[in-house]
C-alpha cells in the first residue's frame, strides 16, 4: 500500500503547525462548511459530527488521499463554546472560566480514498483556567487570539499564560491530538513514520 497524500480540511494555522511539528506536511484544503447547519447540544456528538461533515465536503476533491476533518469546542457548566463572535463575548466567556476549568473536545474524522473507510473518533482533555482580574481578560481579549478559537484561548499563544493545567492531551487543546491521529493511522494500516517528510 503506497502513501496517499495528507489532506487537512481546515484553515487553522494551528491544526496545520502540530502536523508540521511532527513531519506530516499536508495539503491545505479548508472545507467552508456552514456549521450552524447542525445543532447538537452534546460535545462530543456536536465535534464527532461536524468532523466528518467537514471531512466529507473536501473528500471529492481528490481521487486519492487521507482526508483529515476536525473541530474543537470547550465545555463550560455544561454549555458548548466554539470560537466567540466578539470581544464582548470573549470577556464575558473569561469572566465564567476564570479561576474555574473546562473540557475541550476535538472531534477527528479521517476518510481513506484508498480504502474507501472512513474513522471519526473524538478526543477530551480537561483545562485549569486562572483567576483573572477583569483588566488581565480585557488585555487578553484586546490582543485579538481569542477570537480565532474555540474556548476563546490558545494553549500555544497569549493564553498559555492563564492556562493553570491540563489533564490528557496536549495537542488537542491546540485542536488536533497527535496520538489519537497515529491510532487512526494505524487503524487503516499506516505507520505515521511513513508521512514524514
Amino acid at each position: 500500500m503506497g502513501i496517499p497524500p495528507f489532506v487537512l480540511a481546515s484553515a487553522s494555522p494551528a491544526r496545520r503547525r502540530l502536523l508540521q511539528t511532527v513531519g506530516i506536511e499536508p495539503i491545505v484544503r479548508p472545507s467552508d462548511f456552514d456549521e450552524s447547519q447542525i445543532q447538537l447540544s452534546e460535545p462530543e456528538q456536536l465535534v464527532k459530527t461536524l468532523a466528518q461533515y467537514k471531512a466529507q465536503t473536501v473528500a471529492p476533491q481528490f481521487e486519492s488521499g487521507l482526508i483529515m476533518g476536525c473541530d474543537s469546542v470547550l465545555s463550560v457548566n455544561s454549555e458548548i463554546h466554539g470560537k466567540p463572535v466578539d470581544a464582548s463575548e470573549a470577556i464575558a466567556r473569561w469572566q465564567i472560566m476564570q479561576g474555574s476549568f473546562g473540557d475541550l473536545y476535538t472531534g477527528h474524522a479521517l476518510i481513506d480514498l484508498e480504502q474507501n473507510r472512513t474513522l471519526v473518533k473524538s478526543q477530551v482533555t480537561r483545562v485549569y483556567f486562572a483567576s483573572m482580574s477583569d483588566k488581565a481578560i480585557k488585555a487578553y481579549v484586546a490582543t485579538g487570539e481569542p477570537l480565532k478559537c474555540a474556548g476563546a484561548f490558545a494553549l500555544e499563544g497569549f493564553g498559555s499564560l492563564f492556562v493553570e493545567k491540563i489533564e490528557g492531551c496536549h495537542s488537542n487543546v491546540i485542536g488536533l491530538s497527535l496520538p489519537l491521529l497515529r491510532q487512526m493511522l494505524a487503524e487503516l494500516g499506516y505507520d505515521v513514520t511513513d508521512f514524514w517528510q
